[in-house]
């Protein structure tokens, strides 16, 4: 059992209240965490702008180095963070390994992001009556950045946060999720080690609900970076005021498949698109709309390849999917099949259901309307939905308030064109699911998916502000 304290300032700081936390798998008591209070939530973002105030100078080289050795360090301890988070999260342990695998390519990112920011000379003498002045931009940090981070991620979602700010110069308030708090407790020591000053991240750990405002309402904060739901989004994002904000919220990803498909070739990567970590991904794959001509073919070959899956502890070497991240989440879901199958949808595998796990499930004869498609499952759920034509699927996958990453997969170049052009997402992944991403790529939803970009490069840049300088050469 893991007992977890508060990391501020350098120091493990000890609270009143320790919270026990759970084994999705098993329910088995894995650690005692730590609840942190309003008042220790400021004490951290003061210790961070002070430790700020001293960083902001230190060289892109100096930052750079810091984030390789982040890498360096992860790389030699996969293993054991792999077993944390197979055992905090319920992620099984290929799926575990992938994780490790991007962040360390993330911080990799990072590391070499921090020397390629940059500005650009601006032509004064464009202007009329600015000649004889040189203009130029260049990027400056922000200052201290808090950052609220969700279960399915614990380590690659940190990386995202914690690569760029430290990229740029800024110091870092992280509040992880309450189930997977050790994964980011752990990065306290790894980034001591890799040479991170004392206070410029601090780890507070507790409910959201507790410590959100003095998150996001801090007047030393300048920045708030937040991955969840698009309900608590959107509560951080009316008490933000002027501050900079970036979202990353939900999404019920549709994947659009034509019928030059090859189906034998694609079918294995759309089942793992769908149940890949209980579908409790962002972009998992929710809603498969399928040309009627190749629709049985399509859906047949769907059902026999989820049924190859095998449901068991995330530990396992042979597990593909494991335990929903608690049982209430798994009452909901059920709850939302139940009422879909009152409503006239079927059942073509799985809706098996234990306390904590939910058998790999497929739908048809769904309507627009019934919660397992208009709303976010993050659940091991998909539906599959036959249409007539090109412009009808497009416009099944539109009508949603979600728009994060959308696919397609067809041979025909004009059809993927025009879907990319219409299709309302933040990405549109074409001959591959949309449950596809790097972590160097661009990322962020439409509508109600979010607000800002991440991927390195782009989170660089909404982490830190654009400054313009120009000299008068003669006076």
């Amino acid at each position: 059992m893991i007992k977890t304290n508060l990391w501020i300032d350098g120091q493990w700081v000890e609270t009143a209240t320790y919270d026990d936390l759970l084994a999705p798998f098993d329910g088995e008591k894995i650690g005692e965490i730590a609840r942190a209070t309003p008042e220790q939530v400021a004490k951290a973002i003061n210790g961070a702008h002070t430790a700020y105030k001293k960083f902001k100078t230190v060289s892109a080289y100096d930052r750079s180095k810091i984030l390789y050795r982040v890498s360096e360090i992860m790389e030699q301890r996969k293993e054991e963070l792999v077993k944390i988070l197979a055992l905090e999260a319920g992620k099984p342990m290929k799926a575990a390994r992938g994780e490790l695998d991007r962040t360390i390519a993330t911080y990799l990112f990072a590391a070499e992001e921090a020397k390629r920011l940059h500005g650009e000379t601006v032509p004064m003498d464009a202007a009329p009556g600015a000649s004889g002045r040189i203009g130029w931009t260049k990027r400056i940090s922000l200052g201290v950045v808090s950052a609220i981070t969700p279960f399915n991620f614990p380590f690659n979602l940190v990386a995202h946060k914690l690569g760029p700010a430290f990229a740029v110069g800024n110091a870092v308030v992280l509040k992880p999720a309450s189930q997977t708090p050790i994964s980011s407790i752990i990065m306290a020591e790894i980034f001591k080690e890799a040479g991170l000053p004392d206070g410029m991240l601090q780890i507070v750990t507790g409910g959201g609900g507790e410590l959100s405002d003095a998150l996001v309402t801090d007047p030393l904060v300048k920045k708030v970076t937040f991955t969840g739901s698009s309900a608590v989004g959107m509560k951080i994002k009316e008490r933000i005021g002027l501050r900079k904000i970036t979202l990353e919220l939900g999404s019920n990803a549709g994947l659009i498949i034509e019928p030059s498909a090859p189906v034998e070739k694609i079918v294995k990567r759309c089942v793992d698109g769908a149940f890949g970590f209980a579908g409790q991904v962002c972009i998992s794959l929710q809603r498969i709309y399928v040309h009627a001509s190749i629709y049985e073919q399509f859906t047949k070959a769907f059902v026999n390849e989820t049924e190859k899956l095998v449901v068991g502890s995330p530990l396992s070497e042979d597990t593909d999917v494991s335990a929903m991240i608690n049982p209430n989440e798994v009452t909901r879901i059920k709850e939302w099949i139940d009422e879909a199958i009152s409503e006239g949808a079927v059942v073509e595998t799985g809706a098996v259901f234990t306390k904590r796990t939910l058998k790999p499930t497929v739908m048809s004869h769904v309507s627009p309307t019934m919660k397992i498609v208009c709303q976010e499952t993050f659940a091991p759920i998909v539906s599959i939905v036959p249409y007539e034509n090109l412009d009808e699927a497009i416009g099944y996958v539109n009508d949603s308030d979600l728009g994060l990453n959308a696919g397609i997969f067809t041979l025909n170049i004009e059809d993927a064109l025009h879907a990319a052009d219409e299709l309302e997402a933040g990405a549109v992944i074409i001959n591959d699911i949309p449950t596809f991403r790097t972590d160097n790529m661009p990322y962020g939803g439409v509508k109600m998916s979010g607000y800002g970009r991440e991927g390195i490069k782009y989170a660089v840049e909404e982490m830190s502000d654009l400054k313009f300088i120009t000299i008068k050469t003669k006076l």
